[in-house]
């Protein structure tokens, strides 16, 4: 690890500037909430998620805007109307830091992320 590269989310969030501060505390928030059961780190230096040893969320803060990085962009369709106005690339989803937190919004794609985990997990026990 890079020296000065945090060690805990609490780090993350303390290095970023102080406007980006208060939404990634919430973005966390609703994470935790949504999936209590996910494992909170650091991965690849951004705060991350991961639920049965396998990767979830990261999220991380930008100049202009924080993302949600999904291991899977499998909930883009779902949540199609939802995701409407928001820049979307590859299993992430920008958040301009001007516009107040989508809770609801990052809480479903945390659950949904975490269905999906659980259902690769289901199947592989199954074969």
């Amino acid at each position: 690890m890079k020296p000065g590269a945090p060690k805990s989310v609490d780090d993350y969030i303390a290095l970023q500037p102080e406007v980006m501060r208060p939404k990634l505390e919430q973005v966390r928030a609703a994470i935790r909430k949504a999936v209590p059961d996910a494992a909170e780190g650091i991965g690849y230096g951004m705060p991350g998620y991961k639920l049965h040893g396998k990767p979830m969320l990261y999220f991380a803060g930008f100049k202009e805007h924080y993302s949600l990085f999904a291991a899977s962009g499998t909930f883009f369709a779902e949540l199609a109307d939802e995701l409407r106005g928001y820049e979307l690339r590859k299993g992430t989803v920008h958040f301009p830091v001007t516009k107040s937190v989508p809770v609801k919004l990052i809480s479903r794609i945390a659950k949904l992320r975490a269905a999906g985990i659980a259902a690769k997990l289901k199947e592989k026990s199954h074969e």
